[in-house]
């Protein structure tokens, strides 16, 4: 069911930092960063050969990821995505499966401009997962 990893998302603190890291520290192909107000979040994408690294950085304080700062405030991955070809499909089938589908279980536009949903960490080792329409 699941395709190729789409990308690895890490939140941090201070995106200028974490830009500096992956372009001039690591030597990465950095995206201009770009506020999406729906998730609450501001997001850079790394992009790599085979996959992209999102860096995650809050928008406001009820974003989800100034939460998960506080209780890791180093920051770290976030989640993972994998792109799936029929997100309904993957959807009804991960439910039927007794899966937790986050949040109302519809899914939302995501930074690439294509439906998303996300999955219970609890139901996935421990792991937030992202799946995104192929």
């Amino acid at each position: 069911m699941i395709g190729r990893l789409n990308h690895v998302a890490i939140a941090v603190r201070d995106m200028a930092a974490a830009v500096a890291v992956y372009r001039d520290t690591l030597g990465g192909e950095v995206s201009e960063k770009v506020a999406q107000p729906d998730h609450g979040v501001s997001t850079v994408f790394v992009v790599l050969p085979n996959t992209k690294i999102e860096l995650l950085e809050p928008l406001g304080t009820n974003s989800p990821i100034a939460k998960f700062l506080e209780r890791n405030a180093d920051g770290g991955i976030h989640h993972i995505c994998y792109e799936v070809d029929d997100i309904i499909a993957a959807r009804d089938r991960l439910k039927a499966a007794g899966a937790r589908v986050l949040g109302d279980g519809e899914p939302k536009i995501g930074a690439h401009g294509k439906p998303v949903l996300f999955l219970h960490p609890k139901d996935f080792c421990g792991t937030l997962v992202e799946l995104e329409q192929a």
